[in-house]
């Protein structure tokens, strides 16, 4: 529940209203020919008085929006409401810690395309640790900024440059992973751990251009004892969110679309084609029905080739076809939590003026926390799709330390084989029913 109230407005309503009244009462005393010598400090002191302190109305949460905004919780809504945001923090912290530990203690996930995956958790946990439990606390106490006016300032930028850098980091993994399909042959070559710590370099410096300018006079951030918002300047608003969120998401679009594409494309070519059939071949099959046997090694050279080809498609294929769902879900994820809170703070400004925030405070929380939402579901994305991450996860839950890469290279070949042998069984069993079909 949000209690807006205008304690200026009131105030000053209130204030008016007591000194008409003692102008009033000075009216009549003078007509009847007396004074009270103690009517002017009276009246001086209703016209300079601090707002009236009630139990409602103090002037302490005035702030210099001229509103007061409260989340007025009962004592069961705290205590479900703070077991919410506790578990989204733990979560987030423990999923992202996994990753962090996975990539950095397995030898097999020791990749440099795993790097990228890995300032991304370290983006989130940062989100986890140095910004959710502000929030938190902020929230349970009914929005109102306890923690001082330096600190203020201190949280903004950790907020904006942790959160940039997530969403930066998925737009160069989008990246990535599409130059990664469409480039197979070049791409990996270039691929290495130099071109990616380059790469995760730039993603936290361009976080961080967004986070200095309200640090160094460019936009203030809303700061007094009760109220702590980031600028509302309408140019740096526009800066910020195009930066952090809008060419990012657009990138991650085109990126997801051309890979789409590819994979689409990919699965209109792919066809096991069979071997030629026997009728069409030259002397494979006599005139009374006995099979000759002058062209069988050429048979079995066809075989190879077909099977090699076959191979190499299917894992082309299977491959894009990965990257596409994968990818696909990532981007459908960051633009369902993110998308509302960033239109919410591109609009504030044209709709509130650069001053205050007039937008009701629980609908700006909600965005908000659907926004670090993206933080924990992050970590377990990744997991679902890779099962290197999957298996590694499991083992470290269940206090299985020895052994994973042992595990791990095990899993990778038996997965292999698996691969190499599907292609093969599916070409002889159609091989097998042409040629039967056509002796009989």
């Amino acid at each position: 529940m949000v209690i807006v109230i205008n304690s200026s407005y009131m105030h000053s309503n209130i204030r008016s209203y007591v000194i008409e009244e003692l102008k009033d009462h000075s009216t009549s005393i003078m007509i009847s020919g007396s004074f009270d010598p103690r009517l002017p400090k009276i009246l001086q002191d209703a016209t300079t008085a601090s707002p009236i302190s009630t139990s409602t109305f103090s002037s302490e949460n005035d702030t210099q929006c001229g509103e007061l905004m409260i989340l007025n919780y009962g004592h069961i809504e705290k205590l479900v409401i703070g077991a919410i945001l506790s578990l989204i923090t733990l979560l987030t912290i423990a999923g992202n810690c996994l990753v962090v530990i996975s990539v950095c203690f397995v030898k097999k996930l020791r990749q440099p395309s795993n790097y990228l995956i890995v300032s991304l958790a370290l983006a989130d946990l940062s989100v986890a640790i140095a910004v959710m439990p502000f929030v938190s606390v902020t929230d349970l106490i009914g929005g109102e900024w306890i923690f001082g006016h330096v600190f203020c300032n201190v949280f903004i930028a950790m907020d904006v440059m942790c959160c940039t850098a997530s969403i930066m980091t998925l737009c160069v993994i989008s990246i990535d992973r599409y130059l990664g399909i469409t480039r197979p042959l070049t791409y990996p070559v270039r691929q290495n751990g130099r071109c990616m710590a380059k790469m995760i370099l730039c993603v936290w410096l361009l976080s961080a251009s967004i986070t200095l300018p309200p640090l160094f006079g460019w936009a203030q951030n809303v700061n007094d004892d009760k109220v702590c918002l980031i600028s509302q300047d309408f140019g740096y608003t526009i800066y910020s969110t195009a930066v952090a969120f809008y060419i990012p998401m657009s990138v991650m679009l085109f990126m997801y679309y051309r890979i789409f594409k590819a994979a689409k494309r990919s699965a209109a070519k792919h066809k096991f084609t069979g071997l030629p059939r026997p009728e069409e071949s030259e002397g494979m099959i006599s005139a009374n029905g006995n099979v000759k046997t002058h062209k069988e090694s050429e048979e079995c050279t066809n075989l190879s080739k077909l099977l090699r080809n076959d191979r190499k498609n299917i894992s082309i294929f299977k491959r894009e076809q990965k990257a596409a769902t994968t990818l696909g879900i990532i981007v459908g994820a960051f633009t369902i939590c993110w998308l509302p809170f960033f239109l919410l703070s591109t609009a504030r400004p044209f709709i509130c003026g650069t001053e205050c925030s007039c937008i009701p405070l629980w609908l700006e929380r909600t965005f908000l926390w659907l926004g670090y939402a993206n933080s924990l579901i992050n970590p377990f994305i990744y997991a679902f799709f890779n099962r290197d991450l999957r298996t590694t996860y499991r083992n470290l839950l269940q206090c299985r330390y020895r052994n994973i890469n042992r595990k791990l290279s095990a899993a990778g070949m038996h997965e292999a084989l698996k691969l190499a042998e599907r292609p093969d069984r599916a070409l002889t069993r159609r091989h097998s029913r042409e040629h039967f079909r056509t002796i009989t």
